[in-house]
């Protein structure tokens, strides 16, 4: 009877990854469509913590316009790429104007996220183009959105999620919140980001 109960749930197991195959394939095409930015604090102190956000607030302000026209990821990293210093200044001008002496490093690279639930949205796990930003140490909690496309600035993102993603990366996206398939997605790319290090 133990025989047929293990061979009942592996059948349950595989049978379940086939079906979720379709999905898996949308977020991995999701994580190659997306451009994300990750900022970190200086420090988990009330102070480091309200300025990471003025630093957020100040770099999406001025960046929003760059994305403008963007037809694709590849030209939204590239256009982040030649505007590093720029957006390098723009936070460290903040931490000034805040009265903070921290340096500042704007780099743009590969990255792990986990599942990510905001209000209207999802973003499964793995490993994403981001722009980050470093303030002092880094060593607080972090905040993150999607610089590309334009998720992370509130009236354009439902349009300019339809317009940039396919059909299945849309529904995957604005889908059910808590979906165990994500929680799957997040063993899976964990376990291939351990591999990639």
């Amino acid at each position: 009877m133990k025989k047929y109960i293990h061979w009942f749930v592996l059948a349950v197991i595989v049978a379940g990854m086939i079906l979720c195959l379709p999905f898996f394939d949308s977020c991995e095409e999701l994580t190659e469509d997306v451009l994300r930015v990750h900022i970190l604090a200086n420090s988990d102190s009330a102070a480091d913590q309200s300025l990471k956000l003025g630093v957020r607030d100040r770099v999406l302000e001025g960046c929003s316009a760059y994305y403008n026209g963007c037809k694709g990821k590849e030209e939204a990293l590239a256009i982040t790429r030649d505007h590093l210093p720029e957006i390098e200044r723009l936070a460290a001008a903040e931490i000034r104007r805040r009265g903070f002496d921290y340096p500042v490093r704007a780099e743009v690279g590969e990255m792990f996220f986990n599942t990510r639930y905001y209000d209207d949205f999802t973003l499964p796990a793995g490993s994403y183009d981001a722009l980050r930003l470093t303030i002092g140490g880094g060593e607080g909690q972090n905040w993150w959105c999607v610089m590309y496309p334009s998720l992370c600035v509130g009236a354009a993102s439902e349009r300019d999620m339809k317009e940039s993603l396919d059909t299945g990366e849309y529904q995957v996206v604005t889908g059910e919140r808590y979906d165990f398939r994500f929680k799957l997605v997040e063993y899976w790319e964990g376990i291939r980001a351990r591999f990639r290090e």
